[in-house]
């Protein structure tokens, strides 16, 4: 049975296995399903996988006891945990340890026209946590003044992640520098349980960035609320002729690494697509063994270096899902939560796939995600 976009992926109650949220009958999805849906091969390929690198058995992997297993003892104060637990707890994936969040910057990111043009209705921001609620998600990351402006509505409906920096695209020529919007004290006082940031590890303003948000993410804790890291990797020279590296997971996982280090809860990450930054642009410091046992060309092995640089599963590891591109968005949704899931991830964060739109297709596809991280069939690799 594929699952269509379109659908809420739900069925009656006749079908198994099945779970209850929100008063709905869910349909788990199944390896059949997902075979049907990102085709076979690709779906042994990445279902079939077992990791050769870096054992599951050295990885925190997630689970409804997080809080108890790993952050109990750590520096985080206790309404810092009622909020991580707020935030794990909520949702079609609450309790389980995984996490499914709506991300929606991109309306200053890439500007609004390019980012709600396509499905208007979420120029308006009760629509975009609607469709948070309405997914499923364990919360919805966005700016201050979406939220705020639906704050006193909604913030005791879902938790909100308040994202404290962007990218402003109006400056001419366009410029890549993520400067604070707002202030933690604001985030505080609209009940955000989290707040979030980009730093572009590797440009010129790196440095400011990240004394800025370690600054920002101390307050936040002193606040009780969470923190997540958007942790990019941003150089022109990272991208040459022959590869991106930007993706690289040897660079990306450096930035994990530092991002954990100004004490993010949460790494956001985009999935790594090759690897072998640092030996092609001939920089920095590596170790070929990071090459020939660490790694490997699987993207599930690219993904479990990702996870082991935060702490090796400690921190929880987030993949982002990407752009939207139209007719094969569920079909890579679920290609990448696998990735993820497989590697020792915590969870998948789907914004333009999901909100570019309409609000019933939008929930289908964060519902598929979510299946994959429900599914006992997708174990970790």
């Amino acid at each position: 049975m594929a699952l269509q976009l379109g659908q809420r992926s739900f069925f009656k109650l006749c079908l198994s296995p099945f779970f209850t949220f929100a008063s709905q009958i869910f349909y788990i999805m199944k390896r059949e399903d997902i075979e049907k849906l990102i085709g076979e091969e690709k779906a042994n390929y990445l279902l079939n996988h077992q990791s050769k690198t870096i054992s599951k058995d050295q990885l925190h992997l997630p689970s409804k006891k997080f809080i108890d297993t790993i952050w109990k003892d750590s520096n985080r104060n206790i309404q810092t945990l009622r909020n991580l637990s707020l935030i794990a707890e909520h949702g079609r994936l609450g309790g389980t340890g995984y996490v499914s969040i709506l991300p929606v910057d991109q309306g200053i990111e890439h500007s609004a026209g390019a980012s709600f043009a396509p499905n208007v209705p979420m120029f308006d921001p009760e629509n975009i946590v609607k469709l948070a609620i309405e997914g499923g998600c364990n919360a919805v990351a966005t700016t201050y003044g979406v939220l705020g402006n639906v704050a006193r509505k909604y913030a005791h409906k879902i938790p909100f992640i308040v994202k404290i920096n962007h990218n402003e695209f109006l400056s001419y020529p366009n410029s890549y520098d993520q400067i604070m919007f707002g202030t933690i004290r604001d985030a505080w006082n609209m009940g955000a349980a989290a707040v979030g940031a980009t730093i572009y590890f590797g440009s010129e303003e790196s440095k400011r960035q990240i004394v800025e948000v370690a600054k920002a993410f101390e307050y936040a804790h002193e606040l009780g609320m969470a923190t997540v890291l958007w942790c990019y990797a941003r150089n022109a020279a990272f991208k040459t002729p022959e590869k991106d590296y930007h993706v690289s997971a040897d660079l990306t996982g450096q930035a994990n690494h530092l991002g954990v280090t100004i004490q993010a809860d949460i790494i956001k990450q985009k999935l790594p697509e090759n690897n072998g930054g640092y030996n092609a642009l001939n920089f920095g410091k590596t170790h070929k063994k990071v090459y020939s046992e660490l790694t490997t060309d699987h993207p599930i092995d690219l993904c479990r270096y990702q996870v082991a640089n935060c702490y090796m599963g400690r921190v929880g590891l987030i993949n982002s899902g990407g752009a939207s591109s139209g007719a094969t968005d569920l079909a890579e949704a679920v290609a990448t939560a696998i990735i993820n899931k497989r590697a020792g991830g915590m969870g998948l964060i789907s914004g333009r796939k999901a909100f570019q739109r309409p609000l019933k297709e939008g929930v289908a596809l964060l519902n598929s995600i979510q299946d994959v991280y429900l599914s006992k069939e997708v174990t970790i690799a």
